[in-house]
């Protein structure tokens, strides 16, 4: 497993939390999923933040997605549905931020980078920065019902479609073109442009931005359906086992699906 961590730092009313697993391309292990909630919960309840920003660090990747050696010990598809939960309640801290989130891509936003970078109420990348959720190209796994409404919903059904169901990596050019990012901005001016931000969006009434994302959290989080039959069919199939030692063995080329 890779030696990954999460770093949080802050400067006056801006929280920054930066994701450092470079050699990995910031893929995140589980202990930077925890600290990643934990952290969310933590300025949640720090009454002096107004904004947080989420950077992967070395300026290749964002988030290439989660380091996937443990899924190497699943024995069921129970296992699928623990692991799911987990990354539901991580993400769930994050949803529940009650400041202005910005996230700032460049290079990579894959698997669980996307799921974060559909979290985020601003989004700013450069013009080299790649978007992608290649389950069905890769191990074989699903999303879990939560965490696919939050996709759908931020970059659109369709694109969504295209990612799940086909593998498709969208640039950041079609991105900005449908309105998903904020700004597209070369890496030389990506700093400059996220402090503009940051600012601007300090500046906000505070009760009128935890009143909107609240808002914005209920409409989109209220009644989802309980899918946890179709994640352990995925996570318990001979596919998926097939899909993950196929990865761990560095394997080129899509596992060969029996659809079992």
């Amino acid at each position: 497993m890779s030696e990954g961590k999460l770093v949080y730092e802050k400067r006056e009313a801006i929280a920054q939390i930066s994701f450092d697993n470079p050699s990995a391309h910031n893929a995140l292990t589980h202990q930077m999923w925890c600290d990643l909630r934990d952290v969310c919960r933590e300025i949640a309840q720090d009454s002096s933040v107004r904004v947080v920003t989420f950077r992967g660090v070395g300026g290749k990747a964002f988030i290439s997605g989660t380091d996937i050696s443990g899924f190497v010990g699943f024995t069921s598809g129970r296992d699928g549905i623990a692991y799911e939960r987990h990354i539901d309640e991580c993400m769930a801290a994050v949803d529940a931020l009650p400041v202005t989130t910005i996230a700032i891509i460049e290079g990579w936003a894959v698997g669980g980078g996307l799921n974060i970078f559909s979290a985020a109420d601003i989004r700013i990348a450069t013009p080299d920065a790649r978007f992608a959720s290649p389950l069905g190209r890769t191990i074989g796994n699903c999303l879990s019902m939560s965490s696919c409404a939050r996709i759908a919903g931020a970059i659109g059904v369709t694109m969504a479609k295209r990612m799940l169901l086909l593998g498709e990596v969208v640039s950041a050019q079609e991105m900005m073109s449908k309105g998903v990012l904020y700004n597209l901005v070369e890496a030389g001016g990506l700093d400059a442009a996220v402090e503009t931000l940051c600012l601007r969006a300090v500046s906000n009434a505070p009760l009128t931005t935890r009143a909107s994302k609240e808002m914005i959290r209920r409409l989109s989080s209220a009644n989802l359906p309980n899918i946890d039959d179709l994640i352990e069919q995925v996570y318990g199939s001979e596919d998926f086992k097939r899909g993950v030692q196929n990865f761990v063995a560095k394997n080129k080329g899509v596992p060969q699906w029996s659809g079992k």
